[in-house]
């Protein structure tokens, strides 16, 4: 069974699980949340068209022009790679890994390369062990707390919406800690994403403690027997040292009031940033303790090889990535997802010659 085959049933087996998960938690989504839904493997698809006509286009050309797999060809392939914005080390890595393979298999045709790389890809961003990332950790034992950082202009405030909802979906209580206190009108955006979605939102007034909204946060989450409280944080990166603070404090009290919290920090990156997206989370990985990545705005980037950069150079996990404005287009992050998205038209065109 070519590798291609078996990427799809592993994204068919994942989406028959998810969509048990939804039918038996969300029995009241309205007749126009059903209409959003989508398979996985469409989101992806959907999601990544950009990159993919970007990327699958000039693999498709490079395929086209060379007969043999030879320098010239990993050459240009090499640039390829580096223009979606996969990362220089990590292209390098892949290349040489892809290079030991053509040999292995002593692959002569360009086109078989094409699944070769769609291989590695998976490799690359699940290790050797090949281990699945868990989506989400949370608490066996009480409130889960979950801090959001990330600078202003990302999304983030967005990205605790829609996350929200994905969590309402799977039948958990929500509420949010509006901590976001130094942005002018953070607040009121966060409170409307609270209305929209149907969950409370803890707040101060502009300018205040954002460690005492969090405290308050934690408090009235435990009060109404809340399962989740999600926080938003201030994203100033004027000072790094200011941030460092802000977030060390903030820590300590979910740390003090709830043992083993926070148990997600996330970060929300704006995939469009590219490689700006990988400095930033150099930063914030100093000044906290990140547990996953957010990528919002996948869908508007041609350069979406962003995700495999993190993962290899940062060693962090994307746990979620925007796929669109709509509330339900924040997805859980999948490897095998992602790689059929950037090579669906492969994968299909593939197919077709199986048939």
């Amino acid at each position: 069974m070519s590798f291609f085959k078996k990427l799809k049933e592993k994204i068919t087996k994942k989406e028959e699980e998810y969509e048990e998960q939804i039918v038996e938690t969300d029995s009241d989504s309205s007749e126009e949340e059903e209409e959003e839904k989508e398979s996985l493997s469409e989101k992806f698809k959907q999601g990544l068209s950009k990159t993919r006509d970007s990327f699958s286009g000039k693999v498709n050309d490079l395929v086209a022009r060379y007969r043999t797999v030879d320098e010239d060809f990993f050459e240009e392939l090499e640039e390829i790679l580096i223009t979606a914005d996969v990362g220089v080390n990590t292209v390098m890595d892949l290349i040489d890994e892809l290079k030991f393979e053509v040999k292995r298999r002593n692959i002569k045709e360009t086109y078989e390369v094409k699944e070769v790389i769609s291989e590695k890809l998976v490799d690359i961003y699940y290790g050797d062990d090949n281990e699945e990332v868990e989506e989400l950790t949370f608490n066996e034992d009480g409130l889960t707390v979950f801090l959001v950082v990330g600078v202003n202009g990302v999304g983030k405030t967005t990205t605790i919406g829609k996350l929200a909802h994905r969590l309402k979906e799977q039948g958990k209580n929500v509420v949010l800690a509006a901590g976001d206190t130094f942005r002018a009108g953070a607040i009121e955006q966060l409170e409307i994403w609270g209305e929209r979605v149907g969950v409370p939102v803890i707040k101060h007034s502009e300018g205040s403690d954002p460690a005492a909204v969090v405290y308050d946060g934690i408090q009235s989450a435990k009060s109404k027997g809340a399962d989740v409280l999600i926080c938003d944080t201030a994203g100033r990166l004027q000072n790094k040292v200011n941030l460092m603070n802000e977030l060390s404090k903030v820590n300590k009290v979910i740390e003090r009031e709830i043992p083993d919290a926070p148990h997600e920090s996330l970060l929300v990156l704006d995939s469009t940033t590219g490689q700006n997206a990988l400095s930033q989370a150099k930063i914030f990985s100093e000044a906290t303790n990140l547990s996953g990545i957010v990528l919002t705005k996948l869908d508007g980037t041609a350069k979406g090889g962003i995700v495999m950069a993190i993962r290899k150079e940062l060693d962090i996990p994307v746990k979620f990535v925007g796929l669109g404005e709509k509330v339900t287009d924040l997805q859980a992050f999948d490897a095998h997802a992602f790689v059929y998205g950037l090579f669906a038209d492969m994968l299909e065109e593939s197919e077709e010659k199986e048939d």
